[in-house]
């Protein structure tokens, strides 16, 4: 079945949220859950990329601060990797931020995800090496 990658919809957060506990890395930071994915796609509903051929097989959102894009949760199905899904997903985000009129596009990989790192680096992106994330969880 051909590749499909469009704008998520309110049917696919169940299986999203079971392709990022399978696929994504979750340490240290909170719990994915349906109601945080309600909320991207209540406030942008195009922000949320799947990836879909017989079933989901890969994620990816588009954050837009108004200047620049934010990319987060580049998940493929581990069986599914290095078919051209996590490219696919890349390009349809990269078409969202130029149409957004984005300045700039980043993500945010962990420094210990060495197959993460393979992808963006093959797409062109390259590390911040003077940059460092900082964070407060808000309870």
């Amino acid at each position: 079945m051909p590749l499909t990658v469009r704008s998520a919809g309110h049917d696919d957060i169940g299986p999203i949220l079971d392709l990022w506990q399978g696929a994504a890395e979750n340490r240290g930071r909170p719990g994915d859950t349906r109601e945080a994915v309600e909320t991207v796609l209540g406030r942008d509903p195009a922000a949320l990329i799947v990836a879909v051929d017989d079933e989901l097989v890969g994620t990816i959102i588009v954050g837009w601060d108004g200047w620049r894009c934010h990319l987060y949760r580049l998940a493929v199905r581990p069986d599914r990797r290095r078919l051209g899904i996590g490219q696919a997903l890349l390009a349809a985000a990269e078409e969202r931020s130029r149409t957004l009129g984005a300045t700039r596009i980043d993500a945010m990989v962990l420094d210990d995800n060495d197959l993460g790192q393979t992808i963006w680096r093959a797409s062109g992106y390259r590390r911040q090496a003077d940059w460092r994330r900082w964070v407060k969880p808000l309870s």
